[in-house]
């Protein structure tokens, strides 16, 4: 039998390394000129986000049985996302060199962390 926390690893790894990502200096990043057309940042902003919320409404599912429960505990791990994205914004302009803060990327990362929900709701919520 699983433990919790086994439950939660998933969640718990993206999280760290997603913050891990979030946290590298700028220098670290390519500077092609087509992905800034393509947008390709915000792209793995949204991507980060919706997958940091679905490892974490999957460990919900995996250990609340009660369905009008997880899907109050979805909208509050979105919330939060959303909460960590817009701090991670704040971390990067006042404490990573040569990153700034970026509304697009608040907005992406709300994008990504909505998508997540509507596709942990729809896959791990049945009806």
């Amino acid at each position: 039998m699983k433990t919790r926390f086994a439950f939660f690893f998933p969640g718990i790894f993206w999280l760290l390394l997603c913050t891990l990502l979030l946290t590298l200096p700028g220098s670290a990043f390519p500077t092609e000129d087509w992905l800034d057309k393509i947008w390709f940042d915000k792209w793995v902003h949204i991507g980060l986000f919706a997958l940091l919320v679905i490892c974490w409404c999957r460990g919900i599912h995996q250990s609340v049985a009660d369905r009008k429960k997880a899907i109050k505990i979805f909208a509050w791990i979105t919330a939060a996302a959303v909460c960590y994205g817009i701090s991670m914004e704040f971390v990067q302009r006042y404490f990573v060199v040569n990153r700034s803060f970026d509304t697009g990327d608040i907005v992406a990362d709300a994008v990504g962390a909505l998508a997540g929900y509507f596709f942990s709701r729809r896959i791990y919520i049945k009806k």
